[in-house]
């Protein structure tokens, strides 16, 4: 796996994940989904090369003496691909438990010599009609009412959206804007259907969704990524596959821990 293709996978594995809309306006505030401790790995593989690795985990933590819950996504190369390109990209965020929009995300981006560290501060109260969003890179920036960084717009997404994923048609698409590489980032997912699939961490029912592509140098058409999201009340995201010029590339769940419901994983 290249360092460029690497780079590319990193970033629409986050953008794919992440991409949410007020599609469900009726659904509940109350946080079902996930919970603190919940930690899941994730293998990126070529064929039979694995090339890098995955961790999601969400825990407890404090700012300013107010209780947030602290999102770290840790992307990094393995194996023969690290000795090649070495990558560890790391995601943070600082989740409001109640609101859960972002109040701080961080992004930490270490590619071969390429770095890059970027917080960004969130404000949705100061103004009624907008949020302020403040990057210690780019300056302020005034940004859509309720915005989410890219791991907060994930933790969204399975408690508001997917819950109510019965009134979510086949072929319907779901739009957000997001603040993603300190530039809003518009993602659009086209929800496909449900089918039973097979992870490392066994065969389970699934949510089927194609983002939208752009068409170019790793990408033949505009859903070349597929993503799978599990059937039961944690919705997490269990496999994605990226079809590119040289080949599918597929990211899939491992090992998880500190879900709130048990995995729904089918008995052979």
């Amino acid at each position: 796996m290249s360092g460029d293709c690497y780079k590319n996978i990193m970033k629409r594995f986050l953008s794919v994940i992440c991409s949410v809309t007020i599609l469900i306006t009726a659904a509940t505030s109350q946080i079902t989904a996930y919970q603190p401790g919940e930690r899941i790995l994730y293998t990126i593989h070529y064929g039979p090369i694995t090339g890098g690795e995955v961790t999601l985990e969400l825990q407890k933590d404090t700012a300013s003496g107010t209780e947030l819950w602290h999102s770290v996504l840790d992307g990094k190369t393995v194996g023969l691909v690290d000795a090649l390109f070495e990558v560890r990209d790391i995601y943070e965020s600082f989740i409001d438990p109640y609101s859960e929009l972002p109040v701080k995300s961080i992004r930490n981006i270490k590619e071969g010599r390429y770095r890059r560290y970027n917080v960004v501060l969130f404000d949705h109260t100061t103004r009624p009609d907008s949020a302020i969003l403040t990057s210690d890179l780019t300056g302020i920036h005034i940004a859509e009412k309720g915005i989410h960084d890219i791991l907060s717009c994930f933790y969204w997404f399975r408690n508001r959206i997917l819950p109510g994923i019965d009134k979510i048609k086949i072929g319907d698409v779901i739009t957000i804007t997001t603040w993603f590489t300190d530039e809003l980032y518009p993602v659009s997912l086209k929800y496909i259907g449900s089918e039973e699939i097979k992870t490392k961490a066994g065969k389970l029912k699934a949510y089927k969704f194609n983002p939208a592509t752009e068409v170019g140098r790793l990408f033949k058409t505009e859903e070349d990524i597929t993503i799978w999201f599990s059937a039961d009340k944690n919705f997490i995201p269990v496999k994605i596959r990226f079809n590119i010029f040289v080949g599918a590339f597929m990211v899939e769940l491992v090992s998880y821990e500190g879900l709130v419901y048990p995995l729904e994983i089918k008995k052979r």
